[in-house]
């Protein structure tokens, strides 16, 4: 097999998940031994554990087998297209789309001056960061405002109501990272 690194991805999702062997082994039905030397490479599962891996973990079989590629990755926003809400006034571009691995997903956002943009509610354990990367935002979390000027973060559980806010005359452009 080419550089799968099976027992890297295995050891990521059990250390994303704060899963000790023992439980990833009940949750898997694969022995905790087993596993050990699959994460240390000592061990090249065969398609039927590795899908019993996959199903008790609840992911898709394909991330073990994807050849890893590269170590990095570069995204240029002026070759993406951008999303754009509130009749264009915000445009959203993504700079890495969800990942079932990483379980997050990053934007860079820009607001023009005068726009609002309300966002419902996500589910429980999801968590936002808001990075002002220049301008100023207002954001209003649960009803409560809070302004943001530029090199200032916000981290806030988003299972609530929330809404950005450029209230100010200059283009507010901000970073956002969503943790699932």
């Amino acid at each position: 097999m080419k550089d799968l690194n099976i027992g890297k991805h295995l050891k990521n999702i059990r250390q994303n998940r704060e899963l000790s062997l023992d439980e990833a082994a009940e949750m898997t039905g694969v022995s905790k031994p087993m596993l050990g030397q699959i994460e240390r490479g000592q061990s090249l599962p065969t398609i039927t554990t590795l899908w019993k891996i996959a199903t008790g973990l609840k992911v898709p079989l394909s991330s073990f087998l994807q050849e890893e590629k590269t170590k990095y990755s570069v995204v240029d926003i002026s070759e993406e297209n951008a999303v754009s809400a509130e009749n264009g006034a915000m445009r959203a571009y993504t700079l890495f789309p969800y990942d079932p691995i990483r379980n997050f997903e990053a934007f860079y956002i820009e607001f023009d001056p005068g726009c609002t943009h309300t966002s419902d509610k996500h589910n429980d354990n999801v968590e936002e960061t808001v990075y002002v990367i220049s301008g100023k935002l207002d954001m209003v979390i649960n009803g409560e405002k809070v302004t943001l000027s530029e090199k200032q973060a916000i981290r806030f559980s988003a299972n609530v109501t929330h809404s950005y806010q450029n209230n100010y005359d200059g283009l507010c452009c901000v970073y956002n990272m969503i943790f699932y």
